[in-house]
């Protein structure tokens, strides 16, 4: 069994889940309940991540209320209710063998760690930092990677692209009429703040470029919250259809900025197609 939060399901959460065929998780971050004000914005929703886990291998996923009550278990309360003996009958898995991380802590104050357990009789696999560019990989890391713009850095951390789910939205038709259609998406889910701007992007083997934000050249008919106006080059409208559609984000081209004018924004756009074709 595989254990941890396992936010992002980066490359250092599959070395964990990698030969593992269960995994124990949470629906909330510990720290939503320890530490509000210390909660993490999250890389993904809890059916995101579990879907994340699963493709890992595993067959089994279990997902625990993180509460009051189960912060203040002791490691040996944790570990007879989730983890050993009767565990199954109460919501938890009963484990044979244990993969989790090098800072994983689990019971009161994090009082348990990988030597408690196999004092209780467990065998622990304890799997080391995947390490990106010499650092430790982290959601933490890929986090502020993301919200500095820096995509390239924290897909390859994630080992995959981060995707941005969205819902159509009905646009001004703005686009269609300077030669750039584009399929407008009202984000879901997302809690990064990702840097408003325009940001190279695929869905499936279709590329694009993708503009998000409120599209300020348009003034009064600009957008009131951020949205994701994204333009296929091969004109391709596939994409359209799916609803809600996932959209992977490749890296990240410039900020979103206001143009003096459409024929200055069409220039700009062209460009942005131009260094993404290349």
């Amino acid at each position: 069994m595989a254990i941890g939060f396992f936010d992002g399901v980066h490359i250092g959460h599959q070395a964990i889940l990698r030969g593992a065929t269960a995994a124990l998780t949470f629906r909330v971050h510990p720290l939503a309940v320890l530490a509000p004000e210390r909660a993490p914005r999250l890389i993904m929703s809890e059916p995101e991540r579990v879907a994340a886990i699963r493709a890992c291998g595993i067959d089994r996923v279990v997902v625990l209320d993180f509460t009051p009550e189960l912060a203040a278990l002791s490691p040996d309360e944790f570990t007879n209710r989730y983890l050993l003996r009767d565990a199954d009958a109460t919501g938890g898995l009963c484990a044979q063998r244990m993969r989790c991380g090098e800072n994983w802590r689990f019971g009161k104050g994090g009082a348990g760690d990988a030597a408690f357990l196999r004092r209780r009789g467990l065998a622990v696999d304890v799997v080391p930092y995947a390490l990106y560019e010499g650092d430790r990989v982290s959601s933490s890391r890929i986090r502020a990677s993301l919200e500095r713009g820096e995509v390239e850095a924290a897909n390859a951390m994630l080992g995959r692209p981060f995707v941005v789910r969205g819902e159509v939205r009905v646009g001004k038709g703005v686009g269609e009429r300077i030669g750039y259609p584009t399929e407008n998406l009202l984000p879901i889910g997302l809690n990064l703040r990702l840097p408003l701007g325009v940001y190279e992007v695929a869905a499936g083997t279709t590329r694009g470029i993708a503009n998000y934000g409120c599209a300020p050249t348009m003034g009064a008919s600009a957008w009131r919250e951020p949205m994701l106006e994204v333009h296929w080059l091969s004109g391709d409208t596939d994409c359209n259809r799916l609803q809600p559609t996932a959209i992977e984000l490749v890296r990240f081209l410039r900020p979103e900025r206001r143009f003096e004018s459409v024929d200055a924004l069409r220039r700009q756009i062209a460009d942005d197609c131009r260094r993404v074709m290349i």
